[in-house]
This record gives C-alpha cells, structure tokens and sequence, in this order.
C-alpha cells in the first residue's frame, strides 16, 4: 500500500531550502525495470528542480507508477493517484526554455495551463519537436544505461489510456547532492 505523501506545505518549504548555488542535484529512479539517473539543469529551470528534488527527498515518488507509456514518444509517472490527475497539492509556474525534447530529456507534464506543472514529469523516448518551448524541459539521463531503461519502459504493452498493462513501478527515488566546482 502506497505511502501517505508528504503535505505541500512541507514539500514547498523543502524546495525553498535548497542550495542551488553550493549544489549540482541528481536524481535516481530505482524502477522495476531497473535503475535512471536523472541529471537536473539548475540554470534553465531552477524551480522545476526545486521541485523535483524536493519532491524526491520527501519520498513522494516513493511506489509511485509510469502511468502513461506511449512508444516512441514518452513514459509519464509521478502521479500519486496513477491515474494522471494527481498532483502534490500545488503548482509551479512554467519555465520554458531552449532545451530540444529529445531521447533522454526530462520535463514536467501539465495541463493546457501553462502553470499547472506539479509532480508529474515525463522522459522522452524520441526527438519531440513540437514540445520545445511548449514544456519545461530541466535534466536528462545521465547515461546510456539510464535512457536504455527508459526505452525499455516506453516498450511495455499498454492498454486504454496509455496506460501499462504491467505496472511499472519507482519503487524508491533518491537524491544526490554535487558540490559545484567554485
């Protein structure tokens, strides 16, 4: 049974409190298709990854599913309901900015608000041109091993919605914290 997630309260007081200029932040994504380590860009979009960390380190991504899969274009998870409509309570303001959405690249799903990002986040499989500038793209897989996985994860068979016929699972999301070089 799922954990009870964190208040946003104290998920936004987290976000606040870290130190992104001593700080270069990763994230891995022990999955149940095996590991991603997520590179964060602080200097593109320093709010989504506030948030994203902060959500990470609170354990809100804790059991939580891919809920959506579609091949050759993105795998989606974060959703606390595994339904896409869930969210942490709040929204952050949009961040667009000139990173491509290609194989690899992380960014925040919303809705048609531009404003609406909140925990869901989406990995692409694919170079998606029409998403540039339209989304907030803010990290990356750090390493091939890591966008094999998210491959690996955008073949599972789905069914209506998009969703996995097997769910996949982040069974535990860890942060890691870089002392920036000064």
């Amino acid at each position: 049974m799922p954990q009870p997630k964190p208040s946003a309260a104290v998920l936004q007081k987290a976000a606040k409190d870290l130190d992104l200029d001593a700080f270069d932040y990763a994230v891995l994504l022990d999955t149940s298709e095996g590991p991603i380590r997520l590179t964060l860009d602080s200097k593109t979009a320093p709010g989504h990854v506030r948030n994203l960390v902060a959500l990470a380190e609170n354990g809100f991504y804790d059991g939580v599913t891919f809920h959506r899969i579609i091949k050759g274009f993105m795998i989606q998870g974060g959703c606390p309901e595994g339904t896409g409509t869930g969210g942490p309570g709040y929204k952050i303001p949009a961040e667009f900015n000139s990173t491509r959405h290609e194989p690899g690249v992380l960014s925040m799903a919303r809705t048609s608000d531009p404003d609406s990002a909140g925990s869901q986040f989406f990995i692409c499989l694919e170079r998606v041109p029409h998403l540039d500038g339209q989304y907030t793209a803010f990290g990356k897989t750090a390493d091939d091993a890591s966008l094999a996985v998210v491959k690996k994860i955008g073949e599972v068979r789905t069914g209506a919605q998009d969703r996995p016929l097997t769910p996949v699972t982040i069974r535990k999301a860890t942060v890691e914290k870089i002392p920036k070089k000064r």
